[in-house]
């Protein structure tokens, strides 16, 4: 998943709160202005939304005040990220009251599904709900909203959509790296997730629409993918005969071009194959970077989280890992302050981090989400400042770790794609290496899409600083 900067300049898991979005404009008979936030999963499905409504005649714009219709896709994985979007919808509402009565307000995915009720009845914010698996439904609902007056709803789950027939439209990207969905929901039922009741089961798409689908990126100039599952390594296609596993597909992407880097999120542990490992080994462009999320450090509170795994069968994964892809880059979730959390505990998750030396981290205090099993089963008892103290000493800790990390890599040569200019200077260029390090460099004459070798000269903890050597 994404992130933004903490005070520590480590990643931290609150950019699901900030929205990405549309950056294109298209016209149509009526604008929508589409406003997502949370993980990639769901900036890849406002990319399935703005082709199911661009193929029904609408049109996207990037200014809400040229719109018709707003769309706000959501988040429900923490209470900040609702708290946030709730705030957003107030405030459209109240454009929509005194600017353009006309105006029709909807809310889309997770928590539309979760706060059906809330949002229509009780608050009266939207106009349009629509669940993660309804996105087909938007024309025909659109429609209702506008004709009747009345609210319209599709909430209703699948066990069978995937959208693998959509083409979707990629309107939040840079035209170097995309997005990838190849299955959706989730079986796993982690104690403290509430992505299996608003996202339903696991079901994977066909591998034939996932290879069109980047087969079609490559023809149009992208030279990275990013495919996506809520665990995406659980992937099986078994209409395939004896089955394809997330191993073979990533084979088979990984086929379609030698210039085509390949990333996947988010992963879990126990779907980590050795067979995973060594096509990471194997294929040059399927990158060496692994997302494995732990969560915590110590066994009981990984059991109270229901991970199926413990503490030292994740060591030994990662001892694995590192035997079988020499120089892996590993990146991990961590939550503080879960139910029942001890001081013992919590040093048990420093002890980890410092055992295992993430490259990076994307860390977050727990924050209950109602219907999972915690909210059922356990008491969210553990001090807000408890928490927040918590979650410091784990960032503190992996932002030393990530600066002695990326110290490490001085005096060394990657291989870089070209994202685009730096965040802080036009005269820069920035792209990631191969092991998900972002560097930055002196433009020169480069262009995005393009590999470039460079030189590591300087660092920061979460930035590497380069000279360019020339194209690769």
């Amino acid at each position: 998943m994404p992130a933004v900067q903490s005070s520590f300049d480590i990643p931290v898991l609150d950019d699901l709160d900030a929205p990405k979005q549309v950056s294109a404009t298209t016209f149509g008979k009526k604008m929508v202005y589409l406003e997502t936030y949370g993980c990639q999963m769901n900036v890849s499905d406002s990319e399935i939304v703005a082709s199911v409504l661009t193929k029904d005649g609408y049109g996207l714009t990037h200014n809400v005040d040229e719109a018709d219709i707003v769309l706000i896709n959501t988040c429900a994985i923490r209470e900040n990220a609702e708290q946030k979007v709730r705030r957003r919808l107030v405030e459209l509402r109240s454009h929509k009251i005194n600017v353009n009565p006309d105006l029709k307000l909807g809310v889309l995915g997770c928590m539309a599904e979760r706060l059906r009720e809330k949002l229509l009845d009780q608050e009266k914010l939207v106009d349009i709900v629509v669940g993660p698996d309804a996105y087909r439904d938007l024309p025909n609902l659109l429609n209702q909203a506008t004709d009747t007056g009345q609210a319209a709803v599709n909430v209703l789950l699948s066990r069978e959509e995937t959208y693998e027939d959509i083409a979707p439209v990629r309107y939040a990207t840079n035209g170097v790296s995309s997005f990838v969905s190849i299955m959706r929901g989730c079986d796993n039922m982690c104690s403290f997730c509430v992505v299996p009741f608003t996202r339903g089961r696991e079901r994977s798409r066909p591998v034939d629409s996932i290879l069109d689908e980047c087969k079609a990126l490559v023809e149009s100039g992208f030279k990275e993918v990013t495919v996506l599952g809520q665990n995406v390594n659980s992937y099986r296609d078994e209409k395939q005969g004896t089955g394809v596993d997330f191993a073979e597909l990533l084979y088979r992407i990984a086929q379609i071009s030698p210039e085509l880097r390949i990333r996947y999120s988010t992963s879990h542990p126990k779907d980590c194959s050795d067979e995973l490992l060594h096509l990471h080994a194997q294929q040059a462009n399927v990158c060496n970077y692994i997302h494995l999320p732990v969560q915590h450090g110590n066994t009981d509170m990984l059991q109270r989280m229901k991970r199926t795994y413990t503490r030292q069968q994740y060591l030994d994964l990662v001892d694995r890992a590192r035997k079988i892809v020499p120089g892996v880059s590993l990146s991990t979730d961590i939550i503080a302050g879960f139910c029942d959390e001890t001081e013992e505990e919590h040093q048990d998750t420093l002890s980890l981090m410092a055992e295992v030396r993430y490259d990076h981290a994307y860390m977050f205090m727990y924050s209950e989400r109602p219907d999972t099993y915690a909210a059922r089963k356990f008491v969210d008892n553990v001090p807000e400042d408890v928490k927040k103290r918590r979650l410091q000493d784990i960032i503190q800790l992996q932002s030393g770790i990530s600066l002695e990390s990326n110290r490490a890599e001085i005096g060394r040569e990657h291989i870089v794609l070209v994202e685009g200019e730096s965040r802080r200077s036009d005269q820069q260029m920035s792209g990631r290496t191969d092991t998900n390090k972002m560097a930055v460099f002196d433009r020169m004459d480069f262009a995005k899409g393009e590999y470039v070798r460079v030189l590591v000269t300087d660092c920061t903890s979460a930035t590497l600083l380069a000279k360019p050597l020339g194209r690769a």
